[in-house]
């Protein structure tokens, strides 16, 4: 067992603990741990290459495609608007040209019916969002990036707080640190760590009854090689009463390949029982029925099943109804964990639960107390 020490470890390395990160070092923190079970940076940010297979997001690259969070809306979320232009990253509107499809009964053809345009426009990333992972370790500089380390058990010892993690070997690791910012969802922190002392009973029960976006759905995406469906003047957008995916968008991506991306509408036990082999040909065999042969018979294609990963859903996820949650509060307002805990993941946004803002959202507020707690504590 190894021990060793930091003045703020950052549980979980995906869009807000590596937002912290970056705040803090910009506040000149020069002693941050962060710890991130999967063996790659990015959290719910998942992006996939041409062939379909999965990618490390903290390396760039812009053909590639999200199977997590895609979209935001600058006009309305400012801060993070502002990260993606101080990291200098390329936006896009997201193609919405020509017409929607939409599945009604399995004895009809689709309804072909003129197309709506999102106001203000959802804006997308070339590359993917998997670029605002690469470009902010980038700028890392100082804090100590541990992949494939599962936080177990944090302690709380008065002056400081004891952090217990295992590497994929099963070596356990010690930390001392004075404060903790939990980069993950609410019901994950409460389930998978231990808390010594416990949470106060309130908290933990509000923490626990937060869902956690995306953790009950699947995502889909078919790669192709040209946008062929644009020579319909369809704008790849559907909506399906039949399934599996009750809605599809037009993912590709701009001096790269063609691709369609659906959201599975079958519920997460059901998808239990079906692999995923079986789920993809369902989802080709439906594109096919939308946008024709061709769009049955993609290049490459991939699923992502978030209530599968163990890392993003709970027992609790499996009958979640997938909307975005109010947020509970991110830290105890007395006892033993008052000033040295918070949660910084997107679920403890007050403003975007859930979505890429909302990360960037709490880590923002989450950054501020923790630097005001440390201020504090200053003799």
């Amino acid at each position: 067992m190894s021990q060793t020490s930091a003045r703020v470890a950052i549980i979980g390395g995906g869009l807000s603990g590596l937002t912290a990160a970056l705040l803090l070092e910009q506040q000149g923190m020069r002693d941050v741990v962060l710890f991130e079970a999967r063996h790659t940076l990015g959290g719910r940010i998942l992006s996939v290459d041409a062939r379909g297979a999965v990618v490390d997001a903290s390396a760039s690259a812009l053909d590639r495609f999200d199977l997590g969070p895609s979209w935001f809306w600058p006009d309305f979320q400012p801060q993070l608007d502002r990260l993606v232009t101080e990291l200098g990253l390329q936006r896009f509107a997201q193609f919405e040209d020509g017409d929607l499809l939409v599945e009604r009964s399995p004895h009809e053809v689709p309804l072909r019916m003129k197309g709506y345009a999102t106001s203000p426009p959802s804006m997308r990333l070339a590359g993917g969002t998997g670029v605002l992972i690469a470009a902010i370790c980038a700028r890392l500089q100082h804090t100590r990036l541990h992949t494939g380390q599962t936080v177990r058990r944090l302690c709380q010892r008065g002056s400081h707080i004891e952090l217990h993690c295992d590497d994929a070997a099963g070596e356990r690791h010690t930390w001392r640190v004075e404060q903790a910012l939990l980069a993950l969802p609410p019901r994950l922190a409460e389930a998978r760590i231990a808390f010594e002392p416990p949470l106060p009973p309130e908290l933990a029960s509000r923490w626990r009854a937060t869902p956690t976006w995306m953790a009950p759905h699947a995502k889909y995406v078919a790669l192709y090689d040209t946008t062929f469906w644009r020579e319909q003047r369809l704008s790849g957008a559907a909506r399906s009463a039949l399934g599996p995916m009750a809605e599809v968008h037009d993912v590709s991506m701009p001096d790269g390949h063609a691709a369609l991306f659906g959201f599975v509408g079958v519920p997460a036990r059901v998808r239990r029982q079906v692999s995923e082999a079986e789920l993809r040909a369902h989802c080709r065999a439906q594109l096919g029925r939308l946008f024709g042969e061709r769009a049955a018979t993609p290049i490459a294609d991939a699923l992502k099943d978030w209530a599968m990963d163990p890392l993003t859903a709970t027992e609790a996820d499996q009958d979640a109804g997938g909307q975005h949650g109010e947020a509970p509060p991110s830290r105890a307002d007395s006892g033993p964990w008052q000033g040295c805990l918070t949660g910084i993941g997107s679920e403890w946004s007050q403003q975007f639960p859930g979505y890429l803002a909302g990360a960037v959202d709490a880590a923002i507020r989450g950054v501020r107390e923790c630097l005001a707690a440390a201020r504090s504590a200053a003799p």
